[in-house]
C-alpha cells in the first residue's frame, strides 16, 4: 500500500531529514507565523501552541483538508526564560554563556492535523553543558552553525563537544522527537518506515 506524502509545516532541513530517517514520505510547506510568547505563558504551553498554530496555518495555506500535516516548534529553556534564535554574535555568546556549566531543557511541541482531528504532544529533554568560555563561544559563532538554531547551538554539529549529557530524546533536541512523532502519525493513519509494500 502506498501512502500519500504528509505535509511538513517547517522549512527546517533537520526536521525533514529526521522524517526521512523513519521512512515518512513528506513534502515541505513553510509557514510564516507570529511566534511571540503570550504574557505568563509557560514554555511547554508555548511550544505546543506554536506547533498547533503552525499546523493550522499550513492547512489554511494549503487549502486541502485531505492532507495530513505535521508541525513542530523547539525552544531552549533555562528556568522560565526561552532562548530563541540568536540575532547576532553578541546575542549568541550571551545565550551560550548562560547555558555554560548548567543543565537546561529543550522543549519540542509537535502537532498532527488530519481532517478535523488535531493531535499534539510535547517532549521535554534535559541537556547539560560543560563550562564554556567567551572566546570559544565567539569561535563557535564564526562557524556559522548557530544561525537559525534555538539557543544558538546545534546538537548534531560542532556543539556536540559542549554537551556532557542528554536526558531524553536526541532527535527532539535536533527539532523533532521521533517517538512522539511516529505515535501521533500512526494515530492519524500514517505508519513509519512502511510507506511502500506490506
Amino acid at each position: 500500500m502506498t501512502y500519500a506524502p504528509i505535509v511538513l509545516a517547517s522549512a527546517s532541513p533537520r526536521r525533514s531529514a529526521l522524517l526521512t530517517q523513519i521512512g515518512v514520505a513528506h513534502e515541505v510547506l513553510a509557514t510564516d507565523l507570529d511566534e511571540a510568547r503570550l504574557p505568563g505563558e509557560p514554555p511547554h504551553v508555548y511550544v505546543e501552541r506554536l506547533a498547533r498554530d503552525k499546523a493550522l496555518a499550513a492547512r489554511a495555506a494549503l487549502g486541502n483538508a485531505d492532507r495530513v500535516l505535521l508541525a513542530a516548534d523547539t525552544s531552549v529553556v533555562l528556568g522560565d526564560e526561552i532562548f530563541g534564535k540568536p540575532e547576532d554574535e553578541a546575542h549568541c555568546v550571551r545565550m551560550l554563556m548562560a547555558l555554560s556549566g548548567r543543565t537546561h531543557e529543550v522543549m519540542t511541541g509537535i502537532a498532527v492535523l488530519a481532517g478535523e482531528t488535531l493531535l499534539a504532544d510535547v517532549n521535554v529533554s534535559r541537556v547539560s553543558f560543560r563550562a564554556l568560555d567567551d572566546e570559544e563561544c565567539r569561535r563557535y559563532w564564526r562557524t556559522g552553525e548557530p544561525r537559525g538554531k534555538a539557543g544558538g547551538y546545534a546538537v548534531q554539529g560542532f556543539a556536540a563537544t559542549f554537551i556532557e549529557r542528554i536526558d531524553g530524546s536526541y532527535s527532539s533536541v535536533m527539532g523533532l522527537p521521533l517517538f512522539e512523532t511516529a505515535r501521533l502519525l500512526a494515530a492519524a493513519g500514517v505508519p513509519a518506515w512502511r510507506q511502500e509494500g506490506a
